[in-house]
């Protein structure tokens, strides 16, 4: 598996571009935030995806690790696949897909070519649990399951689901307990 490539910017051709890693050309599927700014001749560093099925081998690169990161659990999700994983990254920056997913909107998703609303909420419900609600990545942690039960006790409560991940985000500090994140995102709520 190829893991990151490292080479000048030889061609573009939306929605690839062609990087030589010293005389080998690699043709490397990005979004368009890095179509748009990888010029002609400069070094570029891309992490890698590497897709393969019985006819093709194809490379999706990302200059940030997070969003590699996030890219792979989304072709993860069953109806999702690379070029409507890239897509996505057409639409928004990784901060604000997961936000989308945060706040279970599937509206955000459905402007992407060949993902339609069922796929979408598909998404954001299979994602929802597997990603770090703060935004700063996408892993998996402990913490996740207490994030999601103060999300729901501060829904209990009456705020919306952006208002709860926005006082979580503000308020949790590290080692703290479920009741005292929920103490702290209240008090950060009733401040505004």
């Amino acid at each position: 598996m190829i893991g990151m490539l490292t080479g000048k910017v030889a061609i573009r051709n939306d929605p690839y571009i062609l990087l030589d890693v010293k005389g080998v050309g690699y043709k490397v599927f990005v979004a368009p935030s890095i179509f748009t700014k990888a010029t002609l001749g400069e070094t570029l560093t891309v992490f890698t995806h590497t897709h393969v099925r019985e006819d093709v081998l194809e490379l999706f690169g990302f200059v940030a690790i997070e969003d590699l990161q996030l890219f792979e659990k989304m072709i993860g999700v069953s109806g999702i696949g690379c070029k409507t994983a890239i897509g996505i990254f057409g639409i928004g920056t990784r901060s604000e897909i997961l936000n989308a997913i945060v706040r279970g909107d599937s509206a955000f998703f459905t402007t992407v070519p060949r993902l339609g609303k069922k796929n979408a909420q598909k998404l954001i419900i299979e994602l929802k649990g597997k990603i770090d609600i703060t935004g700063n990545g996408v892993e998996a942690g402990q913490g996740n399951e207490d994030r999601e039960v103060v999300m729901q006790a501060l829904q209990s409560f009456g705020y919306s689901a952006k208002e709860s991940y926005d006082a979580i985000a503000a308020s949790r500090k590290e080692n703290e307990s479920i009741e005292e994140t929920i103490r702290s995102a209240l008090a950060h709520l009733g401040r505004k």
